[in-house]
């Protein structure tokens, strides 16, 4: 239940049916044993935290972990969301996994179990306080709803398994990487603006043979020239292309060219669409789209260096540093090099129960539709990678991140619940060749890299395993400034200028832009010791 809050978060957004007769009581079952819970109880037990007199028995059998681990579920409110949102999600293949897995700590499987289900999650989400494991139970259209109490801990156990092993490696690994003093002087702020005016320039291109129109900002200044690489950017799942304006603006200014595309059917438009007409929410062929998408901008703009007095000489598009983050981060890294090898992501996908994995892993299992097991996407154009945040464990397989051949940078946030660092970023990095930088941001979250435009207010959203607990807008700035300087510091590797930007890239400047609030820290390869406290499920 836990999970279908943070999952349903995700997926955003009027719609009811009919209010039935609904459930007094729970039992839960554990073995031979069951146990009847009121309703009552229940909802005094969310609202106070005490346990009623009632429960006190039941309480005794159970773990202080199980205590916790039920009380925190009985207090996860969400009420961003209601009935239409809520029907429109449950519409999806995702959605319906996620009947499938609730209906699996139920003894009744059926299809009339799932029309129960649905119809609670529904009725629940259009509850005046909002949806919550409370709301569904007294929303169930049947008298008493049953609950298999082993089953249930067994999935709280493994709750975003990689999000808590994430916070145990860092731990663990905290005392064997903690920095000298640094010892490096720093020639300028490269957190500033430069000092060329940004312009921006927005138009569609149309890419006739996908059926594709690809909406695309350009940010440039009166000093862009061909010296200069090309700056590309991906966008994130369902997002927008304004969503790290502040970078792209940042790096303008400083003489730099860069193209921000809005994948069509991966972004903000297309979350509404799915959620108005009931659309499947990530068509498969977009792990493919989205790298082609980029490399048929670099073939327009290949023509506009020849044709536009505007950009005539100016698009250095055989030189190309490509910046991504999260779903992007992982386009960037195909268009890197690195080979999607679903052989072991069908496998591990199929029939796995939503419930247990986090929306990064939920947003891979989508390319098990795929036809075939390999895709090699490279465009031997893009000269450098950045990849923020990215989902890499399940779609690149064994050895597909090994095959890049670039300068690639990869960053990671220890607090992200969506891509966990542990298995999504730093397990990748150690396949990868060099030159490679990794980079982690202590008490950073998923959303710490984006443009505060672009994040909503957090206050009130509900944090639970999966989502919430976000550090966005004023209070991730250091983030995004550190994110700035080691960005511009990788795209002048591929000018003249890289030896007076290379400070940047280097764990002494990492450290001296730490602050209370956010550690930074910078490696090129991770050290043995550190590589073996990796767990082996996490590998």
């Amino acid at each position: 239940m836990m999970s279908l809050i943070g999952t349903i978060v995700f997926w955003g957004c009027s719609g009811e049916l009919p209010a039935v007769r609904a459930a007094e009581t729970v039992v839960l079952r554990s073995g031979e044993s069951q146990t009847t819970v009121a309703l009552e109880d229940i909802q005094q037990l969310a609202e106070t935290g005490e346990v009623p007199s009632n429960l006190e028995d039941l309480a005794r059998i159970l773990s202080p972990i199980q205590r916790s681990q039920i009380l925190n579920a009985l207090q996860a409110n969400l009420n961003s969301v209601d009935g239409t949102a809520v029907s429109g999600f449950l519409n999806t293949e995702m959605g319906e996994r996620l009947v499938r897995a609730i209906a699996a700590l139920t003894p009744k499987k059926d299809l009339i179990q799932h029309f129960y289900l649905r119809r609670a999650l529904i009725n629940a989400a259009n509850d005046p306080k909002g949806l919550s494991l409370v709301s569904f139970i007294a929303a169930y259209p049947q008298e008493s709803l049953e609950l298999n109490l082993d089953k249930a801990f067994l999935v709280a156990q493994n709750f975003n398994r990689d999000f808590w092993q994430t916070q145990a490696f860092m731990s663990a690994i905290a005392p064997k990487l903690t920095p000298n003093t640094p010892n490096v002087e720093i020639p300028f702020d490269a957190t500033q603006l430069g000092n060329q005016r940004v312009q921006r320039r927005s138009f569609t291109l149309t890419d006739r043979a996908r059926d594709r129109a690809i909406p695309l900002d350009l940010y440039f200044s009166n000093a862009s020239t061909q010296n200069k690489p090309l700056i590309i950017f991906s966008h994130g799942l369902f997002s927008v292309n304004e969503e790290m304006i502040y970078l792209a603006e940042h790096l303008a200014s400083y003489g730099y060219v860069v193209a921000v595309p809005e994948h069509p059917r991966s972004n903000g438009t297309h979350l509404e669409q799915v959620l108005k007409f009931r659309r499947e929410l990530l068509d498969p062929q977009e792990f493919l789209n989205r790298p082609r998408d980029i490399s048929f901008i670099l073939d327009e703009f290949n023509r506009l260096n020849r044709t536009s007095r505007q950009f005539r000489g100016k698009l250095s598009t055989d030189n190309v540093l490509v910046l991504g983050y999260s779903l992007g981060g992982s386009t960037a890294l195909s268009l890197a090099g690195a080979e999607l090898q679903l052989e072991e992501l069908k496998e591990w996908c199929e029939g796995r129960d939503i419930l247990a994995s986090n929306l990064g892993l939920s947003a891979q299992c989508r390319a098990s539709g795929l036809p075939e097991n390999r895709y090699q996407l490279r465009d031997p154009r893009i000269k450098g990678a950045i990849a923020l945040a990215p989902t890499t464990s399940l779609l690149f397989g064994e050895t597909g991140l090994a095959q890049i051949q670039v300068p690639t940078l990869i960053a990671a946030a220890s607090a992200d619940k969506t891509a966990p660092a542990l298995p999504e970023q730093i397990v990748g990095f150690t396949k990868m060749s060099q030159p490679k930088w990794l980079v982690g941001i202590i008490g950073g979250t998923h959303l710490s890299f984006k443009d505060p435009l672009t994040t909503t207010d957090q206050a009130g959203q509900p944090d639970t395993l999966y989502s919430g607990g976000e550090v966005v807008a004023e209070r991730a700035f250091e983030v995004r400034n550190y994110v700035k300087a080691i960005t511009l510091a990788m795209a002048a590797q591929l000018t003249s200028d890289a030896e007076e930007f290379a400070v940047f890239l280097t764990s002494d400047y990492a450290q001296l832009t730490s602050t209370p609030r956010f550690s930074f820290r910078l490696v090129r390869e991770i050290p043995p010791e550190v590589e073996a406290l990796i767990p082996e499920n996490s590998k």
